[in-house]
């Protein structure tokens, strides 16, 4: 069983920045693709970043060239740093976990972010 705990999240102002992380109590998180995702009210998980066991990174087009997820397996950590934050960036960030051959899905409890002036 994988445990991922979220932190960073809070209250910031538009075009703020603000770093998320994820710790994971794994002894194996090398082998563990990352990604966030986020949920704002009333809309549907929706994917943030992803980036594989070979760092290779993937960002949604709605926040590309402003979001940057990166990892440290040293720290068995995945981070997701936030920059020029929109108010449509307000929601709930999920870390989601899935290991690379067994496929086996995690997800964190969530840690929520709000953008507002």
């Amino acid at each position: 069983q994988v445990q991922l705990v979220e932190s960073g999240g809070g209250l910031v102002e538009p075009g703020g920045s603000l770093r998320l992380s994820c710790a994971a109590s794994t002894m194996v998180f090398s082998f563990y693709d990352m990604g966030w995702y986020r949920q704002a009210p009333g809309k549907q998980r929706e994917l943030v970043a992803t980036i594989t066991t070979y760092d290779i990174t993937n960002v949604a087009d709605s926040v590309k060239g402003r979001f940057t997820i990166s990892r440290d397996n040293s720290k068995k950590t995945v981070y997701l740093q936030m920059n020029s934050l929109k108010l449509e960036d307000t929601a709930d960030y999920y870390c989601n976990a899935v290991h690379r051959f067994t496929k086996a899905t995690y997800w964190g409890r969530g840690t929520q972010l709000t953008v507002s002036s």
